[in-house]
């Protein structure tokens, strides 16, 4: 029998481990970092979180909880990818992307019908690009190719042409167009991750006619089409997309053309006469309210207002406010318009020995920053929004 000493002397029992959190707590945890490079850091921490962060259905929770970053720009003719560069905060989400740069060459896509004209991309949105070759034809141009592109995966699929009988309907000559334009519609509530529609806008001076391509039925039909719009130029300007109506800029006219893609119809938007001159772009303010953002080619000052009641957007524009975008760059608005609940302009040095340089405004506090510096002297870029590789869904 031990002495009373030596119990004394017995090492304590050590205490109880702590129970393993539960999967549906430690997945409420994880959802709540909101920086995917976070999120893959405690992926590598243990098999149990890799296994949890790489599943399909939590990914799926994330992405519906914190909205996609912005990962870089896409030059539309050379297909360079630029990814956002430090201080900027999703510079480290982007570095997953240079390793697969060669996916935003695609070179994965068959040649054109024309060997000599090369794709272009034309629209981003949803981790989708858009890309497109046109053949110059006698005074007009024939239907492009299209293809719809998920650069992460090298997918892609082609786009048949609109078919005769459908241009024969709105007296087009068979695949000739006098202009036309091509770009992707947002997916919104009912997206299933794979389907996608495209919209096609072909256009002379006082007609436009819209026809709809989708993934789904792998048909094109018929928009609408309005042969009065009496704009005075047929030159429209930044594409943007604002609670469910395309919205153009007409190139040195007051006005809007809009397109409202539930409806399917036209109408014209008046805009201050002051604005004649001005890029315009038309965004989601928040609680259904629109705001308008205009700019005159490379100044330094960017007006904004916001639509606080029901009304025309001319009148939101009388009481517009004026934010400053840094002194020594002369600016330009990117022809991508907005995205994501932010604009993007180029800025071009004032000091010629200085890069060219992207930078992006947050629509709801107006904070300016500094993206990445740029390889050209382009404002033909297209902002890409999206997950690291390993999160990302497939588009196509």
């Amino acid at each position: 029998m031990p002495s009373p000493v030596c119990r004394c002397l017995e090492a304590p029992a050590p205490p109880p481990r702590p129970a393993a959190l539960a999967d549906d707590l430690l997945e409420e945890i994880l959802l709540r970092l909101t920086c995917p490079a976070d999120l893959a850091r405690a992926s590598a921490a243990c098999a149990s979180f890799r296994r949890l962060v790489t599943d399909a259905n939590f990914l799926r929770r994330y992405r519906s909880l914190h909205p996609p970053l912005l990962l870089g720009f896409i030059d539309s003719v050379s297909f360079g990818f630029q990814p956002a560069e430090a201080p900027h905060p999703n510079a480290i989400a982007a570095r997953s992307i240079p390793r697969h740069a060669g996916c935003f060459s695609f070179d994965y896509l068959p040649p054109t019908r024309w060997n000599w004209n090369p794709w272009d991309a034309c629209d981003v949105r949803d981790g989708r690009v858009l890309l497109k070759s046109n053949y110059m034809g006698i005074m007009a141009f024939h239907f492009p190719d299209l293809a719809v592109c998920d650069p992460l995966f090298r997918r892609y699929r082609l786009l048949p042409p609109i078919p005769d009988d459908l241009l024969a309907s709105v007296h087009f000559p068979q695949q000739i167009f006098p202009l036309f334009e091509a770009f992707l519609v947002p997916s919104g509530e009912e997206d299933d991750g794979a389907s996608f529609r495209v919209i096609g806008r072909a256009y002379r001076a006082i007609r436009s006619v819209v026809f709809v391509f989708s993934s789904r039925s792998g048909l094109w039909n018929l928009g609408p089409t309005w042969d009065n719009l009496n704009l005075e130029s047929s030159i429209l300007l930044c594409r943007c997309y604002a609670y469910g109506c395309i919205y153009w800029k007409v190139m040195r006219i007051n006005k809007l053309l809009t397109l409202d893609i539930n409806r399917m119809d036209f109408s014209i938007v008046d805009l201050p006469p002051h604005y004649d001159e001005r890029d315009v772009i038309v965004v989601e303010a928040g609680k259904g309210r629109v705001g308008v953002f205009s700019h005159v080619k490379f100044d330094t000052s960017v007006y904004y207002a916001i639509q606080e009641k029901e009304g025309e957007i001319a009148n939101v524009c009388q009481s517009e406010i004026t934010t400053h975008l840094p002194a020594h760059y002369d600016f330009c608005l990117v022809a991508g318009g907005a995205a994501e609940g932010y604009i993007f302009f180029v800025g071009f040095p004032k000091d010629s020995m200085v890069d060219a340089a992207s930078f992006s405004l947050q629509v709801k506090t107006l904070k300016i920053e500094m993206v990445c510096q740029m390889m050209s002297q382009s404002y033909y870029i297209l902002p890409y929004f999206g997950y690291p590789p390993s999160m990302s869904p497939r588009r196509i």
